[in-house]
Order: C-alpha cells, then sequence, then structure tokens
C-alpha cells in the first residue's frame, strides 16, 4: 500500500470513530433533556427526605372510610388506597413508602418537615398555601349536621331552625366557614372530630357539622351514642377540594399535583371513591 492510500485509510477510520463518538453523545444529551424535566422517575426518588424513600404523613389516629383500622400502611381505605397510587405515578413501590403520623395543625404550619406528603382530610384555601403547598384537589366534599335523635334539634328541617343551636366544628376547618355563613355566627370549635363527637355525646353542643364522610362515619361508629345525619348542607361543597399538602416550595409539588390529576383522568380517583366513599355520601337529606 502506498504512503497516500495508507493516509486516506487511517483518516477515514479516524472520521467513523468520531461519528460514532457524537451519535453516543448526543444520545447521552437526549436522555438528560429528558430527565431534566422531571419526568423520568429516578430523579423524583432521590428529592425525598430519605433518598429512595417516600415518606407520608397521616393523622393520629387516622379515621375510617379514608384509612381502615388505622392502618394505612395497608393501602385500605380511600386517602391510604389513593397515597399508594401517587406513589406508584412516582415511581415509588409499595415497600419504599414509610408512613409517619402528625397532628391536623402542625402538617400545615409553617417550617421544615420530616415527611414528603402528609394526606389527611386538608380543604385547600389561600391561607393554608402561604405555609405549605397543595396537589390538586382529590374528593370534594359537602358539610353535614349530626345531632343526638332525642335532643330538642332532632326534628330541624332546615338550616334557620338551627340558628338557637350550639354548634360545633373543628377549628380551621371548611365546616367553621361554612355555619358562619349560612347559620350563625356563634360556634363553637373544637381540635378535633375525636372532641367534638365527645361534646356532643356529652350535651355540650346541640349539633356538630363536619365533612359529610366523617359525619356518617361518626355515626355508624357510634362515636355519638343515638345519633343520626340531619343532612347535608345545600352548597357547602368545598370548590377546591381535599389536597394532599407538601413542604412550602417542595421540589415534589410539580409531580404529586400531576400524579393526582392523571389519576384523575384515567378513572382512578372516580374508582377509589366508589370503593370506599359511595356508602358515606349518598340517601341522605338536604338541608337549606
Amino acid at each position: 500500500m502506498s504512503f497516500k492510500s495508507a493516509v486516506r485509510v487511517f483518516a477515514a477510520g479516524i472520521t467513523a470513530a468520531t461519528l460514532m463518538f457524537t451519535a453516543a453523545c448526543g444520545s447521552s444529551n437526549t436522555s438528560s433533556d429528558a430527565n431534566a424535566g422531571g419526568s423520568d422517575s429516578s430523579d423524583i426518588t432521590q428529592q425525598t427526605v430519605t433518598p429512595g424513600t417516600l415518606t407520608i404523613a397521616t393523622g393520629d389516629p387516622a379515621y375510617e372510610p379514608w384509612v381502615m383500622n388505622d392502618k394505612p400502611e395497608s393501602g385500605e381505605g380511600f386517602e391510604a388506597a389513593l397515597a399508594y397510587a401517587v406513589a406508584d405515578k412516582l415511581g415509588f413501590k409499595k415497600d419504599n413508602v414509610k408512613w409517619i403520623r402528625t397532628t391536623f395543625d402542625s402538617a400545615i404550619a409553617p417550617g421544615a418537615k420530616d415527611w414528603d406528603l402528609n394526606i389527611q382530610q386538608f380543604g385547600i384555601t389561600d391561607e393554608r398555601k402561604q405555609a405549605v403547598d397543595f396537589s390538586s384537589g382529590y374528593y370534594k366534599d359537602t358539610q353535614s349536621v349530626v345531632v343526638k335523635k332525642d335532643g330538642k334539634f332532632a326534628s330541624a328541617k332546615s338550616l334557620s331552625d338551627l340558628k338557637d343551636a350550639v354548634i360545633g366544628v373543628m377549628v380551621g376547618t371548611q365546616a367553621y366557614t361554612i355555619v358562619q355563613s349560612k347559620i350563625k355566627d356563634d360556634i363553637q370549635t373544637f381540635n378535633d372530630d375525636a372532641s367534638l363527637a365527645q361534646a356532643l355525646d356529652a350535651g355540650q353542643i346541640d349539633a356538630l357539622v363536619t365533612n359529610t364522610v366523617e359525619s356518617v362515619y361518626m355515626v355508624q361508629s357510634e362515636q355519638v351514642k343515638d345519633a343520626e345525619v340531619l343532612g347535608r348542607i345545600v352548597g357547602s361543597e368545598d370548590k377546591d377540594g381535599l389536597g394532599i399538602v407538601l413542604p412550602k416550595d417542595s421540589k415534589l409539588t410539580s409531580a404529586v399535583t400531576k400524579a393526582v390529576d392523571d389519576l384523575n383522568a384515567d378513572g382512578t380517583l372516580k374508582q377509589l371513591q366508589d370503593k370506599w366513599l359511595a356508602e358515606y355520601t349518598t340517601d341522605l337529606a338536604e338541608l337549606k
């Protein structure tokens, strides 16, 4: 082979190698660009409080039908099942989900958190958004009135019939806003639904107002003995719904919001609602 021929062969080899290297780099960049948008679940799994683990908080105790038997790790109950569905969308297997407990108030208070998501029937409000992030709403509940069957307001047929009743609600909830706007300003507040139920049971209040699902559960589980759901308050549906809470400016907020939206779009939310909540939301009187 002549010297010139040898040079041409050598140059061709270098060119081919260069093209192969360039193609490989181009493929790598394309993959990196896709990951940069947060669509790759492996990125999400490394942005949690404990990398590789999704830490989800709920109430202590957690109530049915949101969480069955106070065991969120079972995935039984509407919010427990929803939490695992969201985790799956984010790329976490069930074994990589860790549950912890928090109070309702501490979850929506400003400051650092030791969890990634918190789910315990948090209504989405502008005030709360100043301290924490929210996903899209995953359920729009209404508010209902619970009374004792032998109480003096058991025969009430309208909201105006309750204007002289001593009414209790859980502090900082949608129930407070609804009672104030539709019934009366003078309202007794309690720290949680358990205390609220005890107050009605003990005769400290004449009626309580809380979300419809919880109202029916209170009566069915006899948290208040000899009680009944008087009815669902017309116009009390929460327009923004319940949302999953995340720490303020969490890197997971957009991904969790997308997960909830996708579960809504593909019918999963409706399936979970039908499975866990339907018996708590039908066949109720309407209070105007």
